[in-house]
């Protein structure tokens, strides 16, 4: 293990969010440079999460929901809502725009929501790829087996045999794991950056703690197994280490600075596609 990653809480009015990716000691595990766990968040009717359209370049994106439901608007046309286990996978490309709100019967009454939202930088030859996105159900998505006590769901990429029908860019996985107190696992691809996001319980690697909350580092060739100390929940993933460094600014992503610089003028200058039926936006930051 080479780094802990603790991550920073912002409180949004009401819920909070722990950003673990990008971190000052790890920009970037494989592809995945963006990790936000929201939640759990407890709302009242008439009240929920409400994001206004706004841009993306050079990146994937995809939310994870244990508990929820989020209805996403892009400016592709597609309106889909996400449930938990299911998979949103929109692909930014050259440029998309996208909204994140609930349906107006999930507000009208007590609700919680409870996920991990990530981004994928696309590889190098790759990021200006035509926009899209696909929906996957969580009934489609693969079962991984192998391991006594230890329930896994393949969201993306390909691990233990088994492959999603997520399609993404460069070499990679993306599971969500329950572990039972005791049981063991070791990881997928030895040759992949991984890391390791406790959601809830407490695990053991190489005589360390990872508790609740915290993001775990395996630089490629240190895969030593993880233990579960009590019933725990946790993200695992990884991928193939990029050669370029990718650059984030807001919800910009790409390996060409200018490229970011370009995507501010034409946000700012409404330059993007919109969303059919949405008036609202987020401007762009000072």
């Amino acid at each position: 293990m080479r780094d802990i990653i603790s991550g920073e809480v912002k409180d949004l009015g009401g819920f909070s969010v722990r950003r673990l990716l990008p971190a000052a000691t790890r920009s970037m595990i494989g592809p995945f440079v963006f990790f936000d766990h929201f939640g759990p968040a407890n709302f009242e009717p008439g009240q929920g999460i409400d994001v206004r359209p706004h841009p993306h370049i050079g990146l994937a994106t995809v939310t994870y929901l244990y508990q929820g439901g989020i209805l996403h608007r892009d400016s592709l046309g597609s309106v889909q809502e996400i449930l938990p286990g299911d998979v949103n996978w929109m692909i930014a490309g050259s440029g998309i725009v996208h909204s994140e709100r609930e349906t107006e019967a999930r507000r009208r009454q007590p609700h919680i929501q409870h996920g991990i939202q990530t981004w994928l930088a696309l590889p190098d030859g790759q990021e200006e790829t035509q926009p899209g996105f696909s929906h996957h159900p969580a009934a489609m998505l693969p079962i991984c087996d192998g391991f006594d006590g230890v329930a896994m769901r393949l969201i993306a990429g390909d691990a233990y045999g088994e492959s999603s029908p997520v399609p993404v860019f460069s070499p990679m996985f993306y599971l969500d794991v329950q572990m039972r107190a005791h049981s063991r696992l070791t990881f997928p691809g030895p040759q992949y950056e991984t890391g390791v996001y406790l959601v809830s319980g407490r695990l053991a690697c190489d005589e360390q703690t990872i508790q609740a909350g915290r993001m775990a580092y395996f630089p490629p060739g240190l895969h030593p197994p993880i233990q579960a100390r009590e019933d725990s929940v946790l993200l695992l993933f990884g991928g193939e280490r990029f050669a370029r460094p990718r650059h984030i600014w807001w919800n910009f992503v790409s390996s060409s600075r200018d490229r970011i610089e370009q995507a501010k003028i034409r946000w700012r200058d409404g330059g993007f596609p919109s969303i059919q039926g949405e008036t609202e936006f987020i401007p762009l930051p000072e």
